[in-house]
């Protein structure tokens, strides 16, 4: 479905990304893991078309969507090959409504007959963000913020669901509600790539997982092989 052959990029002058390599396949969970300034959110961006907004670009390397070449289209164009971003930081639309935000990014880009995502079912998976459906996005606690870009990604009816942090910085409790939530769209076939420092919670939800250092890819592998490769967490991982 995705697939990242030797991506190197990087802002101005300076090259942030060095080869890295990266594939996922239908219903696949896979994650993008290393510490803070390695480079995961570059690679986000490199991938979705995001680059040149913030002053960056592909040095060299491809992105590759069902095959197709996609590196060097517009944002906008590679999302509708069927990507939606949940993007670091959240950047839900203060002004607009929950209900609002929900019906603007509102689209089929599965292209299935019939579309998954709809109000009522995002609904049904935060049942918060039902109950203050009218409440602007400036009015919403951190974590209902969290749960309406969640649902605003899913409301494109996305074939790859693509998370940048998606619990930093919420409470136990609203961690606990998002990693179940992910764990239901998981079950229910949804490819997920997933970048988040809850080392824990990661490996008991994705199927494989690429370690970067430096822009570098330094390990992939399986949640099993890095359970069992301490010397990989402690070097890349931990604090």
């Amino acid at each position: 479905m995705l697939r990242l052959a030797n991506l190197s990029a990087g802002y101005g002058g300076s090259q942030v990304l060095f080869d890295i390599s990266l594939e996922i396949g239908p219903g696949e969970v896979v994650t993008l893991l290393g510490r803070n300034g390695m480079g995961k959110t570059t690679t986000i961006r490199a991938l979705m078309g995001l680059l040149p907004s913030v002053g960056g670009r592909i040095w060299g390397g491809e992105v590759r969507v069902d095959g197709e070449l996609v590196s060097g289209q517009p944002a906008h164009r590679i999302a509708r090959r069927g990507l939606g971003l949940v993007p670091e930081g959240r950047q839900v639309f203060a002004t607009l409504s929950v209900e609002e935000n929900l019906v603007a990014t509102a689209a089929n880009r599965s292209g299935a007959a019939t579309p998954r995502w709809t109000l009522d079912r995002v609904y049904d998976f935060f049942p918060r963000l039902k109950e203050r459906r009218v409440n602007s996005g400036s009015r919403l606690s951190g974590g209902e913020q969290q749960m309406l870009a969640i649902g605003r990604a899913l409301m494109t009816n996305p074939r790859l669901l693509i998370l940048d942090e998606a619990t930093e910085g919420l409470a136990p409790l609203i961690r606990a509600e998002i990693w179940s939530v992910m764990a239901k769209l998981k079950a229910e076939g949804q490819a997920i790539l997933l970048i988040d420092k809850n080392l824990g919670a990661v490996l008991r939800l994705a199927d494989r997982h690429t370690v970067i250092e430096k822009g570098r890819t330094v390990w992939t592998g399986s949640s099993a092989a890095l359970q069992a490769a301490p010397e990989v967490r402690d070097t890349y991982l931990q604090v």
